[in-house]
């Protein structure tokens, strides 16, 4: 009798492991941007084109990697982010699943820029699936350049789930501002087929919301700002007189990283208790720092789920801020 099970070959691993890190354009954008952020860049130009199917490029002023860091971030498991269980323990960086590189070239062309403030010359890497197709020296800025072209290339089965080109700018274009709102110190740049969308310069936190959402929160914004030795909060949420009878523009942060969860929404709602009726939602930004011992991000490689050691201690310090914050 022939034997069934078989080990798959690398190859084939890296795309099907690529499946879970990369569902659609959006996932190359999220995981490029925060590993730019990462990398202490104050300046972030976002390129897509054809929704990212054609062409996704990040480029950034951060610290850049040597070649062999270059060469060593495509493959699986390869972070500079954490080396023991106890680092994944009290994770602070966006990135640290050392899968995102591996998994998108495994799928994509990739052409890689980088220099280090330390080097003269930089390194250029291409990459056809995964395979090195060329390592040289080159002239570039201090930072990294990355070009994700033909998303899904070899695997045609994938590329034909994604949906109009309009669904998959509108995908990129939420989490474009999720990060923009996210870290309003860095310059961020965002261009499509050509067109500037976004063209944001460092501000303030307000600032940056009003240069994003055009004004619309100018008069509207109430500031949050309440913590303790545990947990902190701070950001901004809608006077009760303007509310909106749909979800929009409501952010939750951890720790810097963009999350959803709807207990956490409900306690705001509560904050506002009569205020606000029953059917009507308030907009809000809210940044929670917390301990990262107390709180699981590993939960999903998307990252977007968490689990809080002590929801219902978040749950009603976070009503209480926001009842504070309305008197």
């Amino acid at each position: 009798m022939e034997n069934k099970i078989i080990i798959l070959p690398q190859s084939l691993s890296n795309k099907i492991a690529a499946g879970e890190v990369v569902g659609r354009p959006e996932s190359v954008v999220k995981e490029l941007i925060e590993n730019s952020i990462d990398a202490n860049a104050t300046e972030i130009t976002l390129v897509i084109k054809d929704a990212g199917k054609s062409l996704i490029q990040i480029t950034d002023n951060g610290t850049g990697m040597t070649e062999e860091d270059a060469l060593l971030c495509f493959q699986r498991h390869s972070t500079s982010k954490i080396s023991s269980l106890e680092d994944l323990e009290k994770i602070l960086t966006l990135g640290f699943r050392g899968e995102a590189l591996a998994s998108i070239s495994s799928i994509s062309q990739v052409e890689m820029k980088t220099r280090t403030h330390a080097e003269e010359t930089g390194t250029l890497i291409r990459l056809e699936g995964n395979d090195i197709a060329e390592v040289s020296k080159t002239g570039c800025n201090t930072g990294t350049s990355l070009a994700v072209k033909n998303l899904f290339y070899n695997t045609p089965g994938r590329r034909n789930f994604l949906k109009s080109n309009q669904t998959e700018f509108r995908h990129i274009y939420e989490t474009f501002l999720h990060l923009a709102v996210s870290h309003p110190e860095i310059d961020f740049q965002f261009i499509n087929n050509d067109e500037v969308i976004f063209d944001l310069k460092a501000s303030e936190l307000k600032e940056r919301l009003e240069r994003i959402f055009t004004n619309k929160f100018s008069d509207s914004l109430i500031e949050v700002n309440n913590g303790n030795e545990i947990i902190k909060v701070k950001g901004y949420i809608s006077k009760p007189n303007f509310t909106k009878k749909s979800k929009q523009d409501q952010y939750f942060y951890l720790n810097g990283r963009f999350f959803s969860n709807k207990t956490l929404n409900f306690a705001v709602y509560s904050g506002y208790g009569d205020l606000i009726d029953k059917g009507d939602y308030p907009s809000f930004f809210l940044f929670i720092d917390i301990d990262p011992s107390k709180v699981d991000v590993n939960v999903h490689p998307s990252k977007m789920e968490v689990k809080f050691q002590d929801e219902s201690a978040v749950f009603g310090f976070l009503r209480n801020s926001i009842k504070l914050s309305l008197k």
